[in-house]
C-alpha cells in the first residue's frame, strides 16, 4: 500500500489537517515580521548635523530654527539641508545672500547627528549611527540576517531529515526566542548583527519545517490548497507588520513584540503532529500508528484503520527505506536525476528569493510613507494567493511556476523602462510584479515539496531553501549598484527572474502524481 492510500483511508484533508494548520500560523506569523522588519528597524531618518559646535558662545541663540540651519548647514540642489556636511563656521550672510551656499568650506558632521523623530522614535541609524559613511551598514544588517537564514536553511534541513520534524521545530522556536530577545538588548552594532544572525538560522527552521509538515499531513487532492492556505499566514502578518511598526516606533520594543507570538507557539507544541511519513521511513511505526489513529479519530474515519497495526505499515515504504539507512544533503547528487533536480530546484529558488526580496526590501519608490507602502505591498499578496491557486490546480505546478517568475521579471523590466516621473504608472507596475513575485514563492514552496522523495524532502528543502537565500542575501547589496548605474538592480532583478523561470521547464510536473518516497522513485520518472 502507498502512503497515498492510507492517508486516504484516514482522512487526507479534514478536521486534523486544518487543527495543523490553525497551530502552524501560531509561530509562521513571525516569518515575515521578522523577514521583513529591516524595513522599520534599518529605516533611515532625516538627519542633519548637529550645529551646537557653531552655538558654543550662543551667537545663533537669537535665531529661529530655520535661520540657524541655513547658516549652518550647506543646502542641497532640491533645497533641503545636507545630511553630512556642516559649515566650518556660522555663514551669517546667507541670511540675505542664499545663492553662495556651494562655495563655501564645508566639513563632515563634527558632533554626530540630529534626526527627525516624528516617523520612527528610534532605528538601528539613530542608536548606532549608520549615517553617511557608515549608511552601507544599515543594508548590511539584512544580508546578515539572511545569511543566518540561508545557514539554517541548511542546518535545520538536514536536522529535520535526522531527527524528525516536530523535535527540530521547537528547538527552531527556542533558538529564535532566545536570540530574537538578545538582539533587542543589542548594546553595540555588533553584538546586534550576531544576534540577527543566530536569530535567522531559528526562523529558517520554522518555515522549511512547517510548510513540510503541512504537505505531508494532505493527500493528493488536497495538496495545493493546504500549501496556499499556510502561505495565506505570510500575506496577512505582512499587512499587519506595518500597523505593528507604527504603533511600535522604537525599535528594540518593535522587535520583542514580532517575536512574542512564538511564546505562545511553544505552549501549542504539544499538540503538534510528528510526520508519520518520516516516522514509517525511519521505521518508527508505533508511533506512526499513534499518529495516524490520531488524524483517523479527528476525522471519524476510525473504522478505516481498525485492520492497519503499526508491523503492517512497514509495507508502506518499500526495502530501500529501512531505518538503518541515513540521508544526508550528498544523496542529493548521488544518483543523475537527483542531481539534475537539485540543480534546477537551486536555480528555480535563487530567482524566485532574489527577485522577491529585491522588491519587498525596496519600499522608498512610491512617493508614499513607509508604513502605507508595506501594506500595499502586503495587500496584493491576497488576491496573488488566489492566482496561484487556481493556476497550480489548472496549469500545473511547472507553468504556474514559469509564468509567475517570467512575468515578475517583464514587470520588473517594465519599470525601467517608464520615466520615473511617471509614478502612477511605475506603481501600479511595481505592484503587479511584487504580486507576481509573491505568487511564484507560493507555487516554489509547494512544488519543492512535491518533487523531492520523502527520505530527502527535508534535505531537498532545506537545500533549496539555503540557496534562495543566497538570493536573498544578495539582494540587499545588489539595491547598492543604483550608485554605479541608476537602473542596474533592477535590471538584474529582471535578467534573473526571466532566466530562472525559463529553467524551471525542465523539473518533472508534479499535480495530481503521488509524492515520491524513495529515491528509486525519483530515477523511476
Amino acid at each position: 500500500m502507498k502512503f497515498e492510500n492510507l492517508l486516504a483511508e484516514v482522512g487526507g484533508f479534514g478536521k486534523y489537517q486544518i487543527s495543523l494548520i490553525a497551530l502552524l500560523v501560531i509561530p509562521r506569523v513571525t516569518l515575515p515580521f521578522n523577514f521583513l522588519l529591516n524595513n522599520f528597524i534599518a529605516a533611515i531618518p532625516s538627519h542633519h548635523c548637529d550645529i551646537s559646535s557653531l552655538n558654543a558662545d550662543g551667537i545663533l541663540g537669537n535665531l529661529s530654527r530655520e535661520e540657524r540651519l541655513t547658516v549652518s548647514i550647506p543646502a542641497q540642489e532640491d533645497g533641503t539641508f545636507a545630511s553630512c556636511h556642516m559649515f566650518s563656521h556660522p555663514q551669517f550672510h546667507l541670511l540675505t545672500n542664499y545663492s553662495n551656499s556651494t562655495e563655501l568650506p564645508i566639513v563632515e558632521c563634527q558632533n554626530g547627528w540630529v534626526y527627525d523623530n516624528s516617523t520612527i522614535k528610534s532605528a538601528l541609524a539613530t542608536e548606532f549611527e549608520l549615517v553617511c559613511d557608515r549608511k552601507g551598514l544599515n543594508k548590511a544588517t539584512a544580508t546578515i540576517f539572511f545569511v543566518g537564514v540561508m545557514v539554517g536553511a541548511a542546518i535545520f534541513g538536514w536536522m529535520s531529515d535526522r531527527y524528525g520534524r516536530k523535535r527540530m521545530l521547537m528547538l527552531s522556536y527556542l533558538i529564535t526566542i532566545i536570540f530574537g530577545v538578545a538582539s533587542a538588548f543589542s548594546q553595540s552594532f555588533i553584538m546586534f548583527a550576531i544576534m540577527r544572525f543566530l536569530s535567522g538560522i531559528g526562523l529558517t527552521g520554522i518555515s522549511i519545517i512547517s510548510i513540510v509538515l503541512c504537505v505531508e499531513w494532505a493527500d493528493i487532492a488536497h495538496r495545493t490548497i493546504a500549501g496556499v492556505i499556510i502561505s495565506f499566514d505570510w500575506s496577512i502578518s505582512t499587512m499587519i507588520l506595518p500597523g505593528i511598526a507604527y504603533l511600535v516606533k522604537d525599535w528594540r520594543p518593535l522587535i520583542i513584540t514580532v517575536t512574542a507570538p512564538l511564546g505562545l507557539a511553544v505552549l501549542t507544541w504539544r499538540w503538534i503532529p510528528e510526520s508519520a511519513r518520516w516516522l514509517i521511513a525511519n521505521g518508527r511505526l508505533e508511533e506512526a500508528h499513534f499518529y495516524l489513529s490520531k488524524c483517523a479519530s479527528a476525522n471519524k474515519r476510525q473504522h478505516n484503520l481498525r485492520d492497519i497495526k503499526p508491523e503492517t505499515l512497514a509495507n508502506v515504504i518499500i526495502a530501500e527505506d529501512r531505518s538503518d539507512r541515513k540521508y544526508s544533503y550528498l544523496d542529493l547528487v548521488r544518483t543523475s536525476k537527483m542531481r539534475k533536480l537539485a540543480l534546477l530546484t537551486g536555480i528555480t529558488w535563487f530567482g524566485v528569493a532574489f527577485t522577491y526580496y529585491g522588491i519587498s526590501l525596496n519600499i522608498t519608490g512610491f512617493g508614499l510613507n513607509l508604513y502605507l507602502t508595506q501594506f500595499i505591498y502586503g495587500a496584493i499578496e491576497v488576491p496573488s494567493k488566489l492566482v496561484a491557486y487556481l493556476c497550480l490546480n489548472k496549469l500545473g505546478r511547472r507553468y504556474s511556476q514559469v509564468g509567475t517568475l517570467v512575468t515578475t521579471g517583464v514587470c520588473i523590466g517594465i519599470t525601467v523602462l517608464i520615466p520615473r516621473d511617471l509614478w502612477l504608472p511605475r506603481t501600479i507596475i511595481s505592484v503587479l510584479g511584487k504580486g507576481f513575485s509573491e505568487a511564484s514563492f507560493t507555487c516554489v514552496f509547494l512544488y519543492t515539496t512535491e518533487l523531492y522523495p520523502t527520505v530527502l524532502r527535508q534535505n531537498g528543502l532545506g537545500y533549496s531553501s539555503f540557496v534562495g537565500r543566497v538570493g536573498v542575501s544578495l539582494a540587499p547589496l545588489v539595491s547598492l549598484l543604483d550608485e554605479v548605474w541608476l537602473p542596474l538592480p533592477q535590471v538584474l532583478f529582471c535578467a534573473v527572474a526571466v532566466s530562472a523561470g525559463f529553467l524551471a521547464l525542465l523539473l518533472s510536473e508534479t499535480h495530481n502524481v503521488r509524492l515520491p518516497e524513495t529515491i528509486e522513485d525519483v530515477e523511476k520518472t
